[in-house]
């Protein structure tokens, strides 16, 4: 089989945020009392010079900017950073620009700027309206704050956004988690992404771990919101995603079916597809520290380059298309990976026999409601022998 180019999206990554949340595992810092914006946007456009070539004709299709506190960044430096982006790589028509956003970081007239400099979609990080459980995750922001802001997001025309939720937190009951979605409900969202705080390593919970809900407790909220998500017209298209007809997250989504991204910024990651003689399936990483990334010249920002070997790419394909509730066809795999289906069949009929994994005639392979459930146990099913 032969690679085909995917689409291409543009991974933004703003490591700064105000305070740092102990559940947090990703590669953010708090602010400094200046973050250096016009600096680190410069050293952004250097660092996209690095992978131009790898869009081979393509134009961007989805950016997200994510962190970090990305709304920590004034709408003059978003649009200068776009303006710069949209120079060296083409954006699709109808390109899709989403800004994660921290509800207590949000001045009066902010996302009007955000709009003029681009961004079509907004991510608000409310994760509950509970104020004692805001306390205990590390927010800055309260519950009117989430409120606030999505006022001025519909102020400001912006009508395309998601709201961050999460479940199973510190001594949470079931009530109390289905009453966080009812509000989220409440605000109309276009997208909900809703999901289970977990301990990851590195954190501060992880090593301090606080009271969390029983299992069984976490297993009754996610059948209870998953119904009552229904019943307000969000659909599931991934295990922690839902969304109203024709708002499904497109940028998450090429990530889910094993699109190509750019990744900028101090710690970001891409994946690349190279259509020349090597055929490579390449994975980038970025420098992690902003000081060391924003000290570096352009050309040694990137701390790994590496192919992806070929007794590794079911694994990878399938860690992304198995989280989708549509799941994947056999094209797909082929297409995206430069393997024959027939190199997981083994793997396939496994998940089959263990009621993880159904498909029809055409082709065509999702989870099973216990795939769904048992997700991580389906996806190791893939992992090289």
């Amino acid at each position: 089989m032969s690679l085909a180019l995917p689409p291409l999206s543009l991974y933004v990554h703003m490591p700064w945020c105000v305070r740092k949340c102990p559940y947090c595992d990703f590669n953010s810092h708090a602010a400094p009392e200046l973050v250096p914006q016009a600096q680190y946007v410069d050293a952004l456009l250097e660092d996209l010079q690095g992978d131009v070539a790898a869009a081979q004709g393509r134009a961007i299709t989805s950016i997200f900017f994510g962190g970090g506190t990305p709304s920590l960044f004034g709408p003059e430096q978003i649009g200068r950073l776009l303006a710069g982006v949209r120079r060296q790589i083409p954006f699709a028509a109808d390109v899709e620009i989403t800004l994660e956003a921290n509800p207590g970081t949000i001045e009066h007239g902010r996302f009007a700027g955000y709009r003029e400099a681009g961004v079509n979609r907004v991510s608000l990080g409310a994760q509950t309206f509970n104020e004692e459980q805001l306390r205990l995750l590390g927010r800055i922001h309260g519950a009117d704050d989430i409120g606030r802001a999505v006022d001025e997001l519909r102020q400001a025309g912006i009508d395309n956004f998601n709201l961050d939720l999460m479940y199973g937190l510190p001594a949470q009951s079931v009530a109390q988690a289905l009453r966080d979605l009812e509000i989220a409900i409440g605000f109309q969202p276009a997208h909900i992404s809703h999901y289970q705080l977990t301990l990851e390593p590195g954190t501060v919970f992880y090593h301090r771990p606080p009271a969390l809900p029983d299992p069984d407790d976490c297993w009754q909220m996610q059948i209870e919101s998953q119904e009552l998500l229904a019943t307000h017209g969000y659909e599931q298209y991934e295990v922690s995603a839902y969304a109203r007809a024709g708002r499904r997250s497109r940028h998450n989504l090429n990530y889910w079916q094993f699109g190509d991204y750019i990744g900028i910024g101090a710690g970001a990651h891409g994946k690349l597809t190279r259509l020349d003689e090597s055929g490579a399936i390449v994975r980038t990483t970025r420098v992690k520290q902003p000081r060391e990334y924003l000290s570096r010249a352009a050309d040694l920002r990137v701390s790994e380059r590496r192919v992806v070997p070929s007794a590794d790419l079911p694994f990878e394909f399938m860690l992304n298309g198995l989280r989708l509730i549509d799941g994947f066809d056999e094209h797909a795999f082929e297409t995206r990976t430069g393997l024959a289906f027939a190199a997981v069949d083994s793997n396939t009929s496994a998940a089959q026999r263990k009621g993880l994994l159904e498909h029809d005639a055409r082709g065509h392979w999702r989870p099973t409601a216990n795939g769904q459930r048992f997700l991580n146990d389906l996806q190791e099913l893939f992992l090289p022998a």
